[in-house]
């Protein structure tokens, strides 16, 4: 499929044209297929730079949301309707950011795992599932851009364009495989989970920190990380593009004394000025400042088990039933033909083992499940499995 059926409608940009489409989707029917697109790796954080709408009767929208910031209007209009979405996760944040919160979903990446579909990016399921080849050629390109090249745009157009179709597909597949329930309740979770929690200490997910070790090269590592984010925040730009992970984990691990020594590291040399220079070793040498109470502790607080590795250690008969839970879990994964991680969550299993109920039975086991967020339908699944594994 090269074109859209209508082909490429003009990108809103204004209230009127925003008016018209809001009316024009309300008076739509049946589900509507929803799409935005970010500008991950070029601009700061995970906003949408385009939104793309489809619905029998409405046709194909294109919205700038940069023009049209709030599109709690358009939202409302569609509260009542079922969203399509692939990978909804993934888009849900930065729709929330303006305005638009379905309360009913399909998500139909997710409704191609549980249906068993080895390939579930959304070009392999539009080929697999309904045959045709959709060009993706454009996914990684920076949205930000204005005006948006006419080939991106038809690319945009063509991600909503079989969306509903493709639902429609694996709706009937979930059907015949006795999963559509199962699926619902997928569905409703996420439309139903609330906004994640800001993540603790992000700077922790620097990568490479595995190769950082002691308490003051974790804190050269914060405070790089930080003086990077600030930058990357002003400037509206990938923090990467500031500065690379790796060049902040080479800096904690030398500890420079001086921005000439800290030019000789990988990352900081080159093209880079002496001001930007003296900004990163003014970030070390206010790490390297700190009294011992100020450096961060070496990991973060754990809150549930510790990693499997060390269970064998700590507590051989928790690691003899997690070692029997996961190959319970995997078989029955491979008979019901889904990943086991949409079966059941590995934080879910480990959690279970680690603190098994009193009374090992299908009640407690099955309300250990419930606690720890599993649906109805993995409690049914799982609990027979988990009860025999943590009773053998």
């Amino acid at each position: 499929m090269l074109e859209p059926r209508e082909g490429i409608p003009p990108v809103i940009t204004d209230a009127a044209a925003l008016a018209d489409v809001i009316a024009a989707f309300a008076g739509g029917t049946g589900p509507v297929a929803v799409d935005a697109e970010r500008a991950s790796g070029y601009r700061y954080g995970q906003r949408a730079y385009l939104v793309q709408l489809r619905r029998e009767g409405a046709g194909t929208a294109l919205i700038d949301p940069v023009a049209c910031p709030d599109l709690s209007g358009l939202g409302q209009a569609l509260s009542d309707v079922e969203w399509v979405l692939h990978a909804a996760t993934q888009d849900l944040p930065c729709l929330r950011e303006i305005g638009m919160v379905p309360t009913r979903l399909f998500d139909t990446e997710l409704a191609g795992r549980l249906a068993g579909f080895p390939r579930v990016g959304l070009g392999a399921m539009v080929e697999n599932v309904l045959g045709f080849v959709l060009e993706k050629g454009h996914s990684a390109v920076d949205w930000s851009t204005r005006p948006l090249p006419e080939p991106w745009l038809r690319y945009a157009a063509l991600d909503v364009e079989l969306l509903v179709d493709l639902r429609d597909a694996l709706e009937k597949e979930l059907d015949r495989q006795g999963k559509l329930d199962w699926a619902r309740q997928e569905f409703d979770a996420i439309a139903s989970a609330p906004p994640p929690e800001p993540r603790k200490d992000p700077w922790r997910r620097t990568s490479g920190m595995h190769k950082v070790r002691r308490r003051r090269q974790l804190a050269v590592v914060r405070e790089l990380w930080q003086t990077r984010d600030r930058i990357a925040q002003r400037r509206d730009v990938s923090p990467g593009k500031v500065l690379s992970d790796a060049a902040i984990v080479e800096a904690a691990l030398a500890l420079p004394s001086t921005a000439q020594a800290l030019s000789a590291l990988n990352g900081f040399g080159n093209r880079m000025g002496r001001r930007q220079l003296e900004q990163w070793q003014a970030a070390v040498d206010h790490a390297k400042a700190l009294t011992e109470t100020q450096l961060p502790a070496p990991g973060q607080p754990v809150t549930g088990p510790p990693p499997p590795r060390a269970w064998a250690d700590k507590d051989p008969a928790a690691a003899a039933r997690l070692s029997a839970a996961r190959a319970a879990v995997s078989a029955l994964a491979e008979q019901l033909n889904m990943p086991q991680e949409n079966l059941i969550t590995p934080d879910t299993v480990r959690r279970v083992c680690w603190e098994p109920p009193k009374e090992v039975g299908p009640e407690t086991v099955g309300a250990a499940l419930s606690g720890y967020g599993a649906r109805p339908w993995q409690v049914e699944q799982v609990t027979p499995v988990l009860v025999a594994a943590l009773s053998a």
